[in-house]
């Protein structure tokens, strides 16, 4: 299984075990949609491409990144 399919978090650390597994998967998806909430399909857009950045820049790790694009693309379609 690919540990971006994992629910815990990796940043800066992928070889590490996190202390507790990421458990805020639906609050965070709450938390997206609302943000998302009353926007245009150009604004939204704008808003996951900004949200990419930000979160790629967190990450930090150009394998972690590369692994979450490859796992984004091929279950999309």
């Amino acid at each position: 299984m690919s540990s971006l399919l994992r629910t815990e978090p990796n940043f800066h650390h992928p070889q590490r075990t996190p202390a507790q597994r990421y458990s805020a998967a639906d609050d965070f998806y709450e938390l997206l949609i609302e943000a998302h909430r009353d926007l245009s399909d150009e604004d939204s857009q704008a808003l996951n491409a900004r949200l990419i950045l930000l979160l790629a820049n967190h990450i930090g790790d150009l394998r972690i990144l590369q692994e979450a694009l490859n796992t984004a693309r091929e279950a999309g379609g």
